[in-house]
């Protein structure tokens, strides 16, 4: 029979439910880590549940102490809060898994049988040592919802194989902030990360970004450009919507990918260069590679190792989480004290499809503490919004068909707000969006919400029109509608 050590500072709820699995005296229970290494040092566990108090790093030290005493013994993580960072830590360290309590008894039955059986047929084996640097930042990963669960696992076992990952998922799910714990916990931390959107950069003009070019190798080439797989040398490099890559610039990836090597456009020097490359996407790269305008070789390649993004209405457990979670952050960042949010408004946040995501999470809140009065985030104060089909409006009164106009003295108090909060940073990005928002509405309530009439009145292109209207939270149905 299987020996289980439960180190829990609470021996109510994770004990309690272990003893119900397995016979009491197979099952030793310590409140303390000291009491734990005892008893670790005195019985041959075959598991170990360590419970983890909320954003208590302690659990980390002590797991690395197990580590020490008994480095074959899988210890499982049990947590009741919400910080994503303990979940990366401890899959990146070796952690077996990871679970939330109250945990499921039968799946915490499979894990606990996993775990156990893996426990007996290492025994054989001698232990491997493994050193990690300690992980450093703060991080911007939220959820507790399961899917939310096993990114973290993944970004904990990926990050310190120095292997290309894939991270798909809708338009807003927060690919970037995944590439970016990736990188934050990976040995080369203390290096540069950057991201790049390939849909968002004429394709003359990405295969000098990401390569560089000689001077003179093309027109308006007035001296060398060091691109960025040479100037991040050493870093990582996110590639975000790989799948709008020109199959004339794929070839270059791929045997970046093959031989970290390359040439700038218009030289003939071999440039060795050492970046890790996380690619991101909300394409279906296998119907790419369908129609020929994805390579076969390319996308595995790029698909050694796969994380994939739920969108946020299949996260309905989360959105409480992440409203508090960016109402506090935006309440700062725009000079507010907005400490709480209404029972209706996060009932109806919650009704939501969210089609734009946590980007559009994001977008509705920041205007809704900007227009906040008070401690408490109103129904009034939500902007207008299109409803789930069949669900409530998340909003005050009847949708409108169009975001209301900012007048200069709203876009002033807007503009004041962000320089005089503290630790401001992107302003200028802000106000870009700010402006656009409002822009791109009025252009499209002229054109009847034609793309191509729109597109020529603004002076860009149909595609990058279509590219920047989710990212400000434009529809177009009939007319105009912020979602």
């Amino acid at each position: 029979m299987a020996h289980v050590v439960v180190i829990d500072e609470d021996p109510r709820l994770l004990a309690e439910q272990v003893q119900r699995l397995f016979p009491a005296d197979l099952v030793t229970v310590a409140t303390e880590p000291g009491a734990g290494l005892s008893a670790l040092r005195e019985v041959s566990a075959d598991v170990v549940l360590l419970g983890v108090a909320t954003r208590d790093r302690r659990a980390i030290d002590l797991y690395e102490d197990i580590r020490r005493l008994d480095p074959l013994v899988p210890v499982i993580f049990a947590t009741a809060g919400n910080d994503a960072e303990i979940a990366i830590e401890a899959m990146r360290r070796g952690a077996f898994d990871y679970v939330r309590q109250p945990a499921d008894l039968e799946q915490l039955r499979t894990i606990l049988g996993e775990a156990i059986a893996v426990r007996r047929q290492s025994r054989a084996f001698a232990p491997v040592g493994e050193s990690a640097p300690d992980a450093g930042g703060g991080d911007a990963l939220f959820g507790t919802c399961p899917a939310m669960l096993e990114v973290y696992k993944a970004i904990g076992l990926v990050a310190d194989r120095d292997v290309t990952v894939l991270v798909t998922g809708e338009s807003g799910t927060g690919k970037e902030v995944v590439a970016r714990a990736i990188h934050r916990h990976s040995r080369r931390a203390k290096a540069a990360f950057t991201a790049l959107n390939c849909a968002a950069i004429p394709e003359t003009l990405l295969e000098s970004e990401l390569f560089g070019h000689e001077k003179g190798a093309f027109t308006g080439a007035d001296r060398r450009r060091v691109g960025k797989f040479e100037r991040y040398s050493g870093g990582t490099i996110l590639l975000d919507e790989i799948g709008d890559i020109a199959p004339a610039l794929q070839p270059k990836i791929l045997r970046l990918l093959q031989e970290q090597t390359f040439e700038r456009v218009g030289g003939n020097e071999t440039i060795r260069t050492d970046v890790r490359l996380v690619a991101a996407t909300h394409r279906d790269l296998r119907a790419l590679v369908a129609e020929d305008k994805f390579r076969l070789d390319l996308f595995y390649r790029l698909g050694v190792f796969a994380i994939h993004l739920a969108p946020l209405r299949e996260r309905g457990s989360d959105i409480p989480l992440l409203v508090q979670h960016y109402v506090q952050q935006f309440s700062r960042e725009l000079g507010r004290d907005v400490r709480s949010v209404a029972p209706d408004v996060m009932e109806k946040l919650c009704a939501y499809a969210w089609p734009g995501n946590i980007r559009e999470l994001q977008n509705v809140l920041k205007q809704a503490v900007l227009r906040a009065q008070g401690s408490t985030l109103l129904s009034a104060f939500l902007p207008a919004v299109r409803p789930a089909p069949g669900g409530p409006v998340p909003a005050a009164a009847e949708p409108a068909r169009r975001p209301p106009a900012p007048s200069l003295s709203e876009f002033e108090t807007f503009l004041r707000g962000r320089v005089a909060a503290p630790d401001v940073k992107d302003l200028y990005a802000d106000a870009r969006e700010y402006v656009d928002r409002f822009l791109f509405t009025l252009v499209l309530e002229r054109t009847r919400g034609n793309y191509s009439a729109a597109a020529q009145l603004l002076g860009i292109s149909r595609q990058t029109l279509r590219r920047r209207l989710p990212t400000l939270g434009i529809s177009v149905a009939r007319s105009v509608a912020v979602d």
